[in-house]
C-alpha cells in the first residue's frame, strides 16, 4: 500500500500492543524507505585521491552506483605512523568532499571544442589543402590570424571531434617545428606530484619533439631562492607528523588550518604535550586562533623582525653565554667557521669579498683537484689553515672525500674549526644598510647607507706573496647584526633599546610594529628550547613571505634562526616550508618517463618567469631601475639598469635556459653548419661571436622568435597563476585586455640596452593555445582548442606530497564521462597524429640544443669566481664555460608515437639516477619488459617495454625509483657512497626486497623507501625531517662549502648587498600615479597594498566555481579590507568595489573586517574570472582577477648560474614571479554593469545561455 494511503488511515493503522503498551504493531507499507536506502546504496568503492595542488594528498573512497559516481568519503586505512605519534588520518577537507559535484555539473567539459572563427578558417582551408598547408595558410595571413586571436576570451566555441582537434593540433605542431623550430612549441603544467603520469604525458610528448617545458615552481612564487642559496636543495621539508616531535613551533606566514587542513590536527595535538605555538601573520588569520601568541608585523617587513630575533639569539646564545650544543653544531654543519677574504673599501676600511679558496694559497694548500672550489677554515688545534672535507671541490673529480666529517682534505686528520678570530687583529668593515630607504607606505629608520663596524681579522699570505685580511663568517655575522663585542667603533648596539642601530628589537619595532619585548621574548624562548632539546624548535612557513620582491631576506632571516639554534636536520626542528605539492617522491623513476630521457638526452626546460616576462612583453612596461636595489658598496657603472638586460646576459652566459633558443630554427642551424663544413657547435659559437646568430631573448618582438604553440594542462595559467595577466592577454594572446599604461617607448623610461627595440610591441604571438581541463576554467575561455580530460575519479595515476610519506593512486572508478579522455590518452593521440602527419614534412632531423650550466653536474663548477658576459667583454663564447652547453640531438619525427608508448634504450645504455649520482638499471628495464610486455610491432620500439596505458606508465615510475623499489634504493645509496666514502647501505638494506606495484597502492597507501634523492629518512624510528641525513650521515649539503650557508659570495650577491641577510623594504612598482584620480567615478579613492593569500573555499582556482563552495562562501569574487580603510573610502560590507592600477583592474564585493590590518587589501587566490564578474569602470571590459593588477618584476640575483648551489635546475633556481609589493587604488563602484550584451566572440546575435553549437553557421 502507498505511503499516502497509509497517512489517510493514520488513526486506524494500529493493530495491537506489546510490552505493556510500550510497543505497537501497525499495518502499513514501508516501501517509501527504499528511496532513502537507494540513495545510499552503491555497487563498489574505489580508492582515489585529488590531483589538486593542496599538499593534502588525501585518500578517498569513491562510491559508484550504476556506473555513476554518487559521492565520496574519507578513507581511514592509512598505515600507522608510530605508537608515540597520532596517525595521518582522517585526511580530507570540505573542498575535497565536494569534488564529485564537478563530474556531472554544467561546468564539466564534455566534448572537444574549437573557437568558431578559427574552426571556420580551418574547415575552409581543409577543403582544398592538406592539414599542414591549411594551417600555414591561416597563420601566415595576418588578417586571418588576427580574426581569431582577437576573439580569444569572448566565447564562441563550437563542439568538434577528437579527430578534427587532433588533426589541427598536429598540423600546427608540424608546421611550427618545420618553419620555426621545435623550441617554439611550449607547454605549461604545474606540480607533477599531484598527478605525475598526467604531467608526464604532455612533457614526454613535448620532449620527444624537442619542445620546451616551462617551469612552474618559480613562476608560482612557491620557489624560495633562499633554499638553494643556503642548502643547495629546493624546499626539502619535514612531514607534518614531525610537528608532533617539536617543543616550540612558530607558524610564520602559514595559515595551517586553512591551507594544510588535513594535517592541522598535528599542530593542535602537539599543544597538549606542552609545546608552545606562536603565529606571525599581519592579519588575524585562522592559525592565530590556534596559537599561544600572535605577532602581527606590518606586511612585507618580516625580515626586520627576523633580524631582531637573530640579534638576540646570536648575542645571548653564541656570545654572552655560548651554548655548547649551538657551538658544536655551528662548527660541524654551517659555514660560520669558513674564512672570507676582505677587499679594500675606502682608505683604511674593507668590505667582505668572497670565500677564501685553496687556490688562493701557496701550492693550493696541497689540493690538486678543483682547488678553486675548496673553501678554507682555521683549525683551532694546529692554528693552521685547512681545507675541510665536504666543499664542492671534493664532489667532482675525485672520490670518497665528499663528506662533512671533521677532517681536513690532505692527510685526513681530525680538525676542530675555529669560529672566531677575536683577540687577533681588528679591521673596519663596511656593511650596506637598506632600512633607511623611504617608501610612502612603509616606515623606515634613517641611517647611513654604508655602516662601518669593527671585525676580528687575521692577515695571511696568498699564493702570489701578497698579504690579505680574512674574517670568519661567524665574526662577520656578529658585525652584520650590529652586536657590540667590545671592539669599539660605531654602528653597534649598546643594548636592545638602541632604536637607531639596525637589527635591535627597538629598531625593528619602528618598522614592523611588533613590540621589542615580544621580539626579545620569542627569540629567547625559541633558542632556549632548541638548546635544551637539541634542536626541537621549528618554523612552519607558507609562501606568503616568498611573494615579496626581497623574499630572500625574509627566508634567510628565519633560516638563520634555525641554523644558529641547531634545528635543521634534527627531529622536531627545522623549517617546515609548505607551498604547493612539490615533493614528487619517486622522482628518479619519473624523470626518464616525463622528459623522454629513455630516448633522447638534453630535454628543453625553460624557467617560466623569464619566459613570460619576455614573451608577454612585461619588460616593455618596466618601471624599476635596477640601480635602485644595488648595494651602496657596488660600482653602478658595471651594471645595467633594466631587468631584461640581466636576463639576456644570464641566458647568453648559460646561467639560465632559453626558449626559444636562437633566432633561427635549430633544425636549420645544423643544416647550415653542414653546408659551411663545420661542426654545429663550432658554427654556432662563431656565428654568435660575429653576430650573424643571436639569442632569441635579444629580439623578443621579432616574429622568428615568437613562441608559436602552447599547451596548457593541469593548470589554470590564465585564470590563476598568470602574473601580469592583462599583458599576457595583450601581447601573447592578442585579445581584449585592461592594460592602462604605455610602454617604455612612449613614457621615455629606461630601455634595455641588450635588446633590439621595436616601437610597436608585437601583439598576439601565440598561433595556437590548446588547453586540457575537466572544467571550463578562465584559461579554457581564452584558448583556441579545449580538450576534455578525465577527472581524478576517471583515470589511473599517482600522487605524493610533502606532508606525509605515502604514495597514493588516482583510480578510474568509472570510464571518463561523455567524450573526455585521460591526459595520457590525449597526448598519445596527439603523438600518433603528429607522427603520421610528419611524413613528407619532417624526417630524422638533427636538432641543435642549448642547455644551461646545471646544478648537480660538473657544470656547476664552470665559473669559480662568478664569470662575465662574453658578449659585453668581447671574448669568444666557450660552451660549458661562459655560455650554454651545446649539443645535437637526433629527432625521429615519424616515430614520435612509437617512442612515446615504449621505454627507450638509453636507460640500458646510461643507467638512471638523479641529483648527481647514477646507477645501473638494466634489471628494472628487463623486469618492465616482463610486466608491461614488449612491443611486437616492427619499428624503432620493437622489443622495448611497452608503455601503452597510464598504469604501464605508473609501473615504469615505481620500478625505476629507489623510493618504491628496495633493490634500486640499495644501488642508489651505494652510488652516493662512492662520493662520500661512507657506507650508507644500512639505510636501505632492511627494505631491499620491498617493491611497490600500482595494485599495491590501490589496496592501501604505501610508505616510500628512504633514498639519497631526499635528505630525510623514511624510518620506523624517526619522522621524515629534511637535512637529517646531512647531520646524521655526514652527507654534505650541495653548496660551495658543503655546509649550510649564512654567507653568499657570488659577485652579484655582493653587488646587490645580499652576501648576508638584512632587512630590505618593499620596492616601489610605480603603478599608481598613472591612474589615481585620472579616471574618477565620483567616489573616494584610497591606495592599499595588494595581498593574495590562499583561500578557504577553494584550492587555488579549483572549487572556486563549485556550487557547493560558492554557496558556503559569498558566491563570487570578494576582497577584504579593514574597517578603517573602508570607512575612509565610504565602502560598506558587500558593496561592489573596483581595484585597479596601471596594470589592469578587477571588480569584486567588499568584505569589511576587523581582522585585516590597515593599509592592506586581501583578495584570496584564486577566484575565477568567469563567476559573477561585472564590468570594470576603468577598463570598460569585464573585471579581471587577482593577477590583473600585477606585473612581474625580475631580481638579478635569481639569474645567477654556473656557481655551485647557484646553478640552474628546473624548478630549483631561477627568476621568481613575485607580486606582493604591488599597490592598488580601491574605490566603490558607482554603477554595476554586467555587460549582458549578446555579441559573444563570433556567435553574432545568438543569445545565451545555449547548448554548445556543433555547426559554424
Amino acid at each position: 500500500m502507498s505511503h499516502i494511503l497509509d497517512q489517510l488511515r493514520f488513526f486506524n493503522r494500529k493493530q495491537g500492543e506489546f510490552a505493556d503498551g510500550h510497543g505497537e504493531t501497525r499495518k502499513e507499507s514501508r516501501d517509501w524507505e527504499n528511496v532513502y536506502r537507494a540513495r545510499w546504496q552503491y555497487d563498489k568503492i574505489v580508492r582515489s585521491t585529488h590531483g589538486v595542488n593542496c599538499t593534502g594528498s588525501c585518500s578517498w573512497k569513491i562510491y559508484v552506483k550504476n556506473g555513476l559516481i554518487t559521492w565520496e568519503t574519507q578513507q581511514t586505512d592509512y598505515p600507522r605512523t608510530r605508537n608515540d605519534l597520532p596517525n595521518h588520518e582522517p585526511r580530507g577537507c570540505p573542498r575535497g568532499a565536494s569534488y564529485s559535484w564537478y563530474i556531472y555539473s554544467a561546468n564539466r567539459l564534455k566534448y572537444p571544442k574549437i573557437r568558431k572563427p578559427l574552426l571556420k578558417l580551418w574547415r575552409e582551408a581543409r577543403l582544398t589543402m592538406a592539414p599542414v598547408e591549411a594551417w600555414a595558410s591561416i597563420v601566415s595571413d595576418p588578417v586571418k590570424a588576427e580574426s581569431y586571436k582577437s576573439k580569444r576570451g569572448m566565447g564562441g566555441f563550437i563542439r568538434s571531434s577528437w579527430d578534427e582537434a587532433n588533426e589541427m593540433i598536429a598540423a600546427a605542431n608540424v608546421y611550427t617545428v618545420k618553419e620555426f623550430g621545435p623550441d617554439r612549441v611550449v607547454g605549461f603544467s604545474p606540480i607533477p606530484a599531484m598527478s605525475m603520469v598526467s604531467y608526464a604525458a604532455g612533457a614526454r610528448y613535448l620532449s620527444l619533439i624537442g619542445g620546451a617545458c616551462l617551469s612552474f615552481y618559480d613562476w608560482y612564487c612557491d620557489l624560495p631562492p633562499a633554499s638553494p642559496q643556503v642548502w643547495g636543495e629546493q624546499t626539502d621539508v619535514p612531514e607534518s607528523a614531525d610537528w608532533y616531535n617539536s617543543n616550540y613551533i612558530i607558524a610564520w606566514g602559514s595559515n595551517v588550518p586553512q591551507t594544510r587542513t588535513p594535517d592541522a590536527h598535528f599542530f593542535t595535538e602537539v599543544r597538549y604535550k606542552g609545546t608552545k605555538t606562536v603565529s606571525i601573520t599581519p592579519d588575524y588569520s585562522e592559525v592565530a586562533k590556534l596559537t599561544d601568541l600572535w605577532l602581527n608585523p606590518k606586511q612585507g617587513t618580516d625580515a626586520a623582525l627576523a633580524q631582531a630575533f637573530n640579534h638576540v639569539i646570536f648575542k645571548e646564545f653564541h656570545l654572552d653565554k655560548p651554548s655548547a650544543y649551538f657551538k658544536d653544531y655551528a662548527k660541524r654543519y654551517t659555514d660560520l667557521p669558513v674564512l672570507v677574504l676582505l677587499k679594500d673599501h675606502t682608505a683604511g676600511s674593507y668590505q667582505p669579498d668572497r670565500f677564501l679558496r685553496a687556490s688562493d694559497l701557496a701550492d693550493n694548500l696541497g689540493q690538486e683537484n678543483n682547488p678553486e672550489w675548496k673553501t678554507i677554515a682555521l683549525d683551532a688545534n694546529s692554528n693552521e689553515l685547512v681545507s675541510p672535507l665536504g666543499s664542492i671541490g671534493y664532489r667532482w673529480g675525485e672520490k670518497g672525500k665528499w663528506n662533512i666529517q671533521a677532517l681536513e682534505g690532505n692527510e685526513g686528520r681530525e680538525i676542530d674549526l675555529q669560529l672566531s678570530l677575536i683577540g687577533e687583529g681588528v679591521a673596519e668593515v663596511a656593511f650596506p644598510y637598506f632600512g633607511g630607504q623611504t617608501h610612502e607606505h612603509f616606515q623606515h629608520v634613517a641611517g647611513e647607507e654604508v655602516q662601518l663596524r669593527r671585525v676580528p681579522v687575521r692577515t695571511i699570505t696568498l699564493a702570489d706573496g701578497s698579504q690579505a685580511k680574512v674574517a670568519t663568517v661567524f665574526d662577520l655575522s656578529a658585525a652584520n647584526l650590529a652586536i657590540d663585542r667590545g671592539l669599539g667603533g660605531a654602528n653597534v648596539a649598546k643594548d636592545y633599546n638602541d632604536a637607531d642601530i639596525p637589527g635591535t628589537p627597538a629598531w625593528q619595532e619602528q618598522i614592523t610594529g611588533v613590540s621589542r619585548e615580544k621580539a626579545i621574548q620569542i627569540a629567547r624562548e625559541f633558542a632556549d628550547n632548541a638548546d635544551k632539546t637539541k634542536g626541537r624548535s621549528m618554523i612552519i612557513v607558507g609562501a606568503a613571505m616568498n611573494h615579496w620582491y626581497h623574499m630572500d631576506m625574509n627566508y634567510r632571516g628565519l633560516i638563520n634562526m634555525l641554523m644558529l639554534c641547531g634545528c635543521v636536520g634534527q627531529t622536531g626542528g627545522g623549517w617546515a616550508h609548505y607551498v604547493g605539492q612539490e615533493k614528487l617522491r619517486p622522482q628518479c623513476g619519473w624523470l626518464p618517463l616525463a622528459f623522454g630521457l629513455d630516448w633522447s638526452p638534453a630535454p628543453r626546460q625553460m624557467n617560466g618567469t623569464s619566459f613570460f616576462y619576455n614573451h608577454s612583453s612585461q619588460w616593455r612596461h618596466e618601471k624599476m631601475d635596477m640601480h635602485e636595489i644595488l648595494s651602496p658598496l657596488a660600482d653602478k657603472s658595471k651594471f645595467p639598469q633594466h631587468a631584461l638586460d640581466y636576463n639576456i646576459r644570464a641566458e647568453r652566459g648559460g646561467w639560465l635556459p632559453s626558449a626559444p633558443q636562437l633566432n633561427r630554427n635549430p633544425l636549420q642551424i645544423t643544416k647550415d653548419a653542414a653546408a659551411a663544413g663545420m661542426s654545429p657547435v663550432d658554427y654556432v659559437t662563431k656565428s654568435l661571436q660575429d653576430g650573424s646568430l643571436r639569442f632569441s631573448c635579444e629580439q623578443p618582438d621579432s616574429p622568428v622568435n615568437f613562441p608559436r604553440n602552447m599547451f596548457i594542462w593541469r593548470s589554470n595559467l590564465l585564470g590563476s597563476s598568470g602574473k601580469g595577466h592583462e599583458y599576457m592577454l595583450k601581447y601573447l594572446l592578442g585579445t581584449k585586455n585592461g592594460v592602462m599604461n604605455e610602454d617604455l617607448g612612449k613614457t621615455g623610461d629606461i630601455k634595455p640596452t641588450d635588446v633590439e627595440w621595436v616601437d610597436d610591441g608585437a601583439i598576439g604571438k601565440l598561433d595556437l593555445v590548446t588547453t586540457l581541463d575537466f572544467r571550463m576554467s578562465s584559461t579554457c575561455v581564452y584558448s583556441d582548442i579545449v580538450l576534455p580530460t578525465a577527472t581524478w575519479y576517471e583515470k589511473d595515476d599517482m600522487n605524493t606530497s610533502d606532508m606525509h610519506p605515502f604514495i597514493h593512486p588516482l583510480s578510474a572508478a568509472i570510464d571518463p564521462a561523455w567524450e573526455s579522455r585521460s591526459d595520457w590518452e590525449i597526448y598519445k593521440g596527439i603523438a600518433k597524429n603528429f607522427s603520421e602527419m610528419a611524413v613528407g614534412h619532417l624526417g630524422v632531423e638533427q636538432d641543435f640544443v642549448t642547455t644551461p650550466l646545471l646544478h648537480d653536474t660538473p657544470g656547476e663548477l664552470a665559473q669559480p669566481f662568478g664569470g662575465t658576459d662574453w658578449k659585453t667583454q668581447g671574448v669568444a663564447p666557450i660552451p660549458g664555460q661562459n655560455c650554454p652547453n651545446m649539443r645535437v640531438v637526433e629527432r625521429d619525427y615519424p616515430n614520435v608515437y612509437k617512442k612515446f608508448s615504449s621505454l627507450g634504450p638509453l636507460l640500458d645504455k646510461n643507467g638512471n639516477g638523479g641529483k648527481g649520482i647514477n646507477w645501473n638499471t638494466q634489471h628494472e628495464v628487463d623486469f618492465l619488459g616482463e610486466l608491461n610486455h614488449k612491443v611486437r610491432d616492427e619499428g624503432v620500439s620493437k622489443g622495448r617495454p611497452n608503455i601503452d596505458s597510464a598504469i604501464d606508465a605508473c609501473e615504469v615510475i615505481l620500478s625505476l625509483a629507489p623510493e618504491t623499489n628496495g633493490h634500486v634504493a640499495v644501488k642508489a645509496w651505494a652510488a652516493l657512497s662512492e662520493f662520500t666514502g661512507l657506507d650508507h647501505s644500512h639505510l636501505a638494506k632492511p627494505k631491499e626486497h620491498e617493491a611497490i606495484r600500482f595494485r599495491d597502492i590501490q589496496a592501501q597507501p604505501r610508505k616510500i623507501i628512504s633514498s639519497p634523492t631526499w635528505s630525510g629518512l623514511e624510518d620506523e624510528h624517526v619522522s621524515y625531517n629534511a637535512g637529517y641525513t646531512n647531520v646524521h650521515e655526514y652527507i654534505p649539503w650541495r653548496t660551495i662549502t658543503g655546509r649550510q650557508q649564512f654567507f653568499q659570495d657570488h659577485p652579484w650577491m655582493q653587488a646587490f648587498g645580499e652576501e648576508m641577510m638584512s632587512y630590505r623594504p618593499p620596492i616601489n612598482t610605480r603603478t599608481i600615479e598613472a591612474v589615481k584620480g585620472k579616471r574618477s567615478n565620483g567616489n573616494t579613492e584610497i591606495v592599499l597594498n595588494w595581498i593574495t593569500p590562499h583561500q578557504k573555499w577553494g584550492i587555488h582556482s579549483t572549487y572556486s566555481d563549485n556550487l557547493i563552495m560558492l554557496t558556503l562562501s559569498r558566491g563570487g569574487p570578494i576582497i577584504w579590507l579593514s574597517e578603517t580603510d573602508a570607512k575612509s573610502a565610504g565602502i560598506e560590507d558587500n558593496d561592489w568595489v573596483e581595484c585597479f592600477n596601471a596594470n589592469g583592474a578587477l571588480t569584486a564585493r567588499a568584505v569589511v573586517s576587523q581582522r585585516v590590518k590597515d593599509g592592506m587589501v586581501i583578495m584570496y587566490h584564486a577566484q575565477e574570472r568567469i563567476i559573477n564578474i561585472p564590468g570594470s569602470e576603468t577598463t570598460k571590459t569585464r573585471g579581471g582577477h587577482h593577477n590583473s593588477v600585477t606585473r612581474v618584476v625580475l631580481k638579478p640575483t635569481h639569474m645567477i648560474g654556473g656557481y655551485a648551489q647557484q646553478a640552474y635546475g628546473f624548478n630549483y633556481y631561477g627568476t621568481v614571479g613575485c607580486n606582493r609589493d604591488e599597490f592598488v587604488v580601491v574605490r566603490k563602484m558607482s554603477k554595476v554593469d554586467w555587460l549582458d550584451g549578446t555579441d559573444v566572440g563570433g556567435l553574432g546575435g545568438d543569445s545565451l545561455p545555449q547548448p554548445l553549437p556543433t555547426k559554424i553557421d
